[in-house]
């Protein structure tokens, strides 16, 4: 199973990134005189059975600050560019590179945050059994338009049905969502509301 997982991810993953290339130069040269530097967001996530990783993607935010020199709210510092980033999932591409490393694979529970680990119920913990995705069953079932016990729900339904097929499925379904632009925002959040357990 794994390894027929890992064929499909290089398989896919590979020529993705080189095909996109020139399209990820390009995304990078704007985030920098748009948004500022780094380029990139990098963030350690939990991975397989827990174990961090560093995550990267095209940062979407400005570091703008207060008076105070706290940052401000993330719907004051996500720009139009930014928005636009989220909602064509433009700067999800350089996890293409976390799958090249086998931190992560296509398809998979999305990777959250290192303090979520503590709050999971053992169930929900669950969906540290396979690899984060860059995509996964949760994402096109809603996305950020679900609640997270939702969300929990279904990235454990993906761990216990896994199969080539179902990745393959997933992966078509995730390119007509993005085209469709649905789940993007959770209801009154600009992003995901905190995981609180």
């Amino acid at each position: 199973m794994i390894i027929n997982k890992r064929v499909l991810d290089l398989f896919l993953a590979v020529p993705a990134l080189i095909v996109l290339m020139p399209l990820l130069l390009i995304l990078a040269i704007l985030v920098r005189f748009l948004l500022g530097s780094p380029v990139f967001f990098k963030q350690k996530r939990p991975g397989l059975h827990g174990q961090p990783f560093l995550l990267l993607k095209f940062r979407t935010m400005t570091d703008s600050r207060d008076a105070g020199g706290d940052l401000l709210p993330d719907s004051e510092r996500l720009t139009s560019f930014g928005r636009f980033l989220r909602a064509t999932s433009l700067d999800e591409l350089p996890e293409l590179f976390n799958v090249l490393k086998s931190d992560m694979s296509l398809v998979g529970p999305r990777p959250l945050l290192m303090q979520y680990l503590e709050r999971y119920s053992p169930e929900q913990s669950r969906r540290h059994e396979v690899r984060p995705g860059i995509t996964g069953w949760a994402q096109v079932n809603g996305r950020n338009a679900l609640t997270w016990e939702e969300k929990f729900e279904l990235d454990v339904w993906y761990v216990d049905n896994w199969s080539l097929w179902l990745d393959i499925k997933i992966l078509f379904i995730t390119v007509w969502k993005i085209l469709k632009r649905e789940g993007i925002n959770h209801p009154g959040h600009v992003t995901m509301e905190e995981f609180k357990g």
